[in-house]
């Protein structure tokens, strides 16, 4: 795994160099989100070729807090260890479905923060009606407290019920279901928002990405038209030499129409004779 995980950065690292070179402004290239992610993704390894973190079953006395100071850094270099799932992200590069979502999430802002303010006021509307119901009528000790009661309020609106905390009483069974019902019409309401701007937003990028390759494709063709061109302006002069080929509207002259004379006259001495000519067509002359 080591040796794959350095191929795969040491390719990564010198695309990111190339990239980085190559944009034209190098601040905008540095703002990037994904050229953030990128970076993110890649420094974890070199981190941790530097930082090497001992084992945690050596118990070793340093004196003036060192072992807290190492405990500490052995901390963060596991955190940017788990950075590496951002190498992850890498396939928005390349893939429109990642990349129509990220648009949508960032179009869909508005959305998001209406949806997150319903559940919050769900939250705290149906919380203390189940810690009153359950502790103050029945007696339960599930519910002990308003705080405690939120991770219940939360699971039963977006609907995931892990059955951790369950209204046993005939009122908090009625609080349940009403939280049910309230966070599946709240969690309804911006979620069609937020799919026709994802729906919106794939159409978008679909049509850029069609722009986009019948653009290369014209500027291939105009590219193998200019070096056809050359070649041909490069053999110029053997082009002038040889004679203009048939049906390339060649304009007659005076002496070409008195050279076609014998050829009519030809055309019809063989009408003549028993019709057995063969016309020539225009293009030919």
């Amino acid at each position: 795994m080591f040796i794959i995980e350095t191929v795969c950065v040491a390719w990564f690292s010198l695309e990111f160099c190339l990239r980085f070179i190559q944009a034209p402004s190098k601040l905008d290239f540095l703002r990037g989100p994904l050229n953030i992610i990128d970076a993110m993704a890649i420094l974890p390894y070199y981190v941790s070729l530097v930082v090497t973190e001992e084992d945690p079953n050596l118990d070793h006395e340093r004196p003036g807090g060192g072992k807290g100071y190492l405990d500490k850094l052995g901390l963060v270099l596991r955190i940017l260890r788990a950075l590496r799932i951002l190498y992850v992200m890498r396939l928005a590069r390349h893939s429109l479905g990642l990349q129509t979502l990220g648009l949508t999430v960032r179009r869909s802002t508005r959305e998001f923060g209406l949806l997150l303010l319903f559940l919050c006021v769900g939250v705290t509307l149906f919380s203390p009606l189940v810690h009153f119901a359950e502790s103050e009528l029945t007696g339960t000790h599930d519910f002990s407290s308003i705080p405690a009661s939120y991770w219940w309020a939360i699971i039963s609106m977006t609907t995931v019920g892990y059955g951790d905390m369950v209204p046993r009483s005939i009122p908090g069974q009625v609080v349940a279901l009403s939280s049910i019902l309230s966070g599946i019409l709240i969690m309804a309401f911006p979620a069609t928002s937020i799919f026709h701007m994802f729906s919106r937003s794939y159409q978008e990028l679909k049509m850029e990405h069609d722009r986009l390759f019948k653009e290369e494709c014209a500027a291939a063709a105009a590219a193998a038209a200019a070096a056809s061109g050359e070649l041909q302006e490069a053999g110029g002069g053997e082009w002038k030499e040889n004679p203009a080929p048939p049906g390339l509207g060649l304009h007659l002259d005076k002496e070409s129409v008195h050279s076609l004379e014998p050829l009519t006259l030809l055309g019809k001495g063989g009408d003549a004779a028993g019709n057995n000519n063969h016309s020539l067509p225009a293009a030919a002359f």
